[in-house]
């Protein structure tokens, strides 16, 4: 009878994280090495149907290795990297995920490797304390007094869910009393904000009538004049506003909403200024881009993803308060078998949908520590300047069209070649974006503004170049011309 493999024995755990690390080291190189253009045999997305893929991982998951010698982890990390998305190439323009920094993965191996839960101080003592600082790292960039608090959870549209729900505490009370106590309530959010605040306010169970959407103006701001017609109507309507969501940025464009005239707003009707800065957070780092962030320190409640502009690995978003009270108002709960008295001031549990919560502080802290804070703030400015100098450049090109001057990493534009006009011209934005993934050079998505189909870039990748932009250019140019 074979002995039973000790699947905890450190020896051949310390062989395979050697071969992993020096495999996945080998895979940064290949990405590095890449030039848009010139390697077909390494595209950004090698483009499957699900129903492929489906058969292709099929066995390898329902068949058990006997042994060491069967042992397929290898094949099964290069069947992973062939087929996922690769985000460290400098094609990658796509959605807004950041290629993250190889050493903070590291962190995050730390993390899964200690496994300690976030719901009570007991069982994650030191990575609650790294959260605590974190969260005051947050706050303090955001301009927050020592009276601020927090937490961080599982991403944006997490982040603004936990966000709204305490400002349906604060204005209502109804945490305890439930539905009837708070009534049919109201945000109001720009033409252009993202669908999970919509989404939140559903699961709140206010229905899709309880977001008032503001119109945007030529720049894709909130036309926050329009803030006291549409208050009046929604109150004539029957509903009672709760709050402002001010997005910054837009997730299609990258546009910053004003925040002091929303603030302004906000503190004549007493109402909730929550600050969406899922995106555009990360610019209270530069010096020179801070300015789109103007008047964020009036709001009530902001959330920030770390996994974007900061270069991280997914998921870290901050909830961050201006008042720490709020951050315990969302989801306050008694449970004798978790959270007690002594340490009720550290449990994270009070404050979170999440139970079992993944210790992303210790990745944060971390990255912060061994990278330093200008790291961050320089791919800020590397990344919207690049952002910029293709503004630039499109704007000379007479076969393209840009949307708007971008605020950020966002560039929004459309190929309008002399011979293709009206209608015709969003369908041939839609076929170059499929036909320029499938060749694979370059990865990018595309959104609708004022009806009209554009294409859209999020210049994740600090890698990334001009001429890499301006081969796109070109290669738009080219599958054209091929019909």
């Amino acid at each position: 009878m074979n002995q039973a493999i000790d699947p905890y024995d450190p020896e051949p755990f310390r062989a395979l994280g050697h071969q992993f690390v020096d495999k996945i080291a080998d895979y940064l190189q290949r990405c590095h090495d890449v030039i848009p253009g010139e390697h077909d045999s390494f595209p950004v997305l090698d483009v499957r149907r699900p129903e492929d893929l489906e058969q292709a991982f099929e066995s390898p998951l329902l068949a058990h290795p006997e042994g060491p010698e069967r042992d397929r982890s290898h094949d099964l990390l290069d069947a992973i990297l062939a087929a996922s998305n690769h985000l460290h190439q400098r094609g990658y323009v796509g959605h807004q995920v950041a290629a993250p920094l190889p050493g903070a993965i590291l962190w995050d191996m730390l993390s899964s490797l200690m496994n300690n839960g976030m719901a009570v101080y007991e069982m994650g003592q030191l990575q609650t304390i790294l959260e605590r600082r974190c969260v005051r790292w947050m706050a303090e960039r955001i301009g927050y007094g020592p009276g601020a608090g927090g937490l961080l959870t599982s991403g944006g549209s997490l982040g603004n869910l936990t966000a709204l729900l305490a400002a349906r505490q604060h204005m209502t009370g109804s945490w305890d009393g439930g539905f009837e106590e708070s009534g049919q309530l109201a945000v109001f959010v720009s033409a252009d904000a993202h669908y999970c605040v919509a989404r939140s306010m559903q699961i709140m169970g206010h229905g899709k009538d309880s977001v008032v959407r503001v119109p945007v103006d030529a720049k894709h701001r909130m036309r926050t004049e329009l803030l006291p017609e549409l208050f009046e109507a929604t109150v004539q309507a029957g509903r009672r506003p709760m709050a402002v969501v001010s997005s910054s940025c837009g997730t299609s464009t990258g546009a910053f909403d004003n925040l002091q005239a929303i603030a302004d707003f906000c503190e004549e009707r007493e109402l909730w200024l929550h600050v969406d800065g899922a995106h555009g957070a990360s610019h209270l780092l530069s010096a020179k881009h801070r300015h789109t962030l103007e008047g964020i320190e009036r709001a009530h409640s902001v959330v920030w993803d770390a996994h974007k502009l900061m270069l991280l690995p997914a998921l870290i978003t901050g909830v961050i308060f201006r008042e720490q009270q709020h951050a315990a108002s969302s989801f306050a709960q008694e449970a004798s078998y978790l959270f007690e008295d002594a340490s009720a001031a550290y449990d994270l549990g009070h404050r979170t949908l999440e139970c079992t919560k993944r210790a992303m502080g210790v990745t944060l802290y971390a990255s912060l520590s061994t990278y330093g804070t200008e790291v961050f703030a320089r791919n800020v400015e590397l990344t919207v300047g690049l952002a910029r100098a293709f503004a630039d450049h499109l704007e000379t090109c007479t076969d393209f069209r840009l949307a708007l001057r971008p605020e950020t990493n966002i560039v929004c534009f459309r190929y309008e070649p002399g011979n293709v006009e009206g209608a015709q011209l969003n369908a041939l934005q839609d076929s170059l974006r499929k036909r320029v993934v499938r060749q694979g050079h370059h990865y990018l998505v595309q959104t609708r503004l004022d009806g009209d189909l554009y294409l859209r870039t999020t210049l994740m990748n600090p890698r990334t170049k001009l001429e890499d932009l301006q081969q796109l250019l070109d290669q738009l140019r080219g599958l054209h011309s091929q019909k």
